[in-house]
């Protein structure tokens, strides 16, 4: 199965070990789907530093397809975050770097590209919604990550292309998550997966609600848990569903596969290892 992580790539600095880890929801996306079998590629936007190559060749060690991205005079998009007890806590960045000031600029000249994949992910910080209905068109399967910082004003202009619409929710209680599934649902995205860390997984379809418990771990480090929950259920729960499969027996195995593989991500350094000291 051919897969696209569509948007953002950076590097996190890890401030209390001068390391930097390659990562960002879309690329995480790609690597992910990588390591989980399919063919998988990430089409974003890189600088001109070190930064930038040492993202490309830790993506390309896992396979990942970075053919038709853009290349700006700039810096890389980067993160300065550190771990308090396990956790992932962010000190600031540079906002994207390269990619919001250029951004991606996807036109009709990519559709020969973007119509040969049968899962493209889209998120929040990809500076790509302009695309939406271009990809919608060409008939892939649409998964969006609008992460923790989502707004009622993007919901409505982007879910109704959307077939899976991700969200981190641990800030949010009970009530406040079936709102914003309804809100979507509403704006016609058919599928809702909420993500709230140690309290586990909810996901809202077709008039039903799917509850999945974490796997509790001693985390070495959350980077990334949440991304590869997300890619772990979108993989298994497209190709079961294209194979024909009983929805909900492929909800519940997808949901089950995605928190067992985002409790050992709890055990990588990083979103994926790949760790870089910094030049003094």
């Amino acid at each position: 199965m051919r897969v696209l992580g569509l948007g953002d790539n950076v590097v996190d600095i890890y401030e209390n070990k001068q390391t930097m880890y390659p990562g960002g929801n879309a690329l995480n996306f790609a690597v992910f789907a990588s390591k989980l079998g399919a063919e998988a590629a990430f089409l974003g936007a890189f600088g001109t530093d070190e930064m930038a190559k040492h993202v490309q060749s830790s993506a390309e060690s896992f396979g990942v397809d970075l053919s038709h991205c853009r290349t700006y005079d700039g810096e890389n998009g980067y993160a300065r975050v550190t771990l308090k007890d396990g956790d992932r806590v962010f000190l600031g960045s540079n906002k994207g770097g390269v990619l919001s000031k250029y951004g991606l600029n996807i036109t009709e000249k990519d559709a020969d590209y973007l119509k040969t994949f049968v899962l493209v992910h889209f998120n929040g910080n990809g500076f790509s919604d302009d695309a939406l209905p271009m990809v919608d068109d060409l008939g892939a399967v649409i998964s969006y990550d609008y992460s923790d910082h989502f707004t009622e004003d993007r919901i409505k202009a982007t879910a109704q292309y959307i077939d899976i619409a991700c969200f981190s929710c641990s800030h949010l209680n009970e009530r406040e998550i079936e709102t914003l599934s309804r809100l979507v649902q509403e704006c016609g995205c058919p599928a809702v997966l909420c993500t709230r860390g140690e309290k586990g997984a909810i996901l809202f379809t077709g008039g039903n609600t799917y509850e999945q418990p974490a796997n509790y771990v001693e985390a070495t480090d959350t980077m990334g848990a949440g991304d590869a929950f997300i890619t772990c259920f979108l993989i298994h729960y497209v190709q079961g569903i294209k194979s024909n499969g009983k929805k909900e027996a492929v909800i519940e195995k997808s949901l089950q596969a995605a928190a067992d593989f985002s409790a050992k991500q709890c055990l990588i350094d990083g979103s994926f290892g790949k760790g870089k000291k910094l030049s003094s």
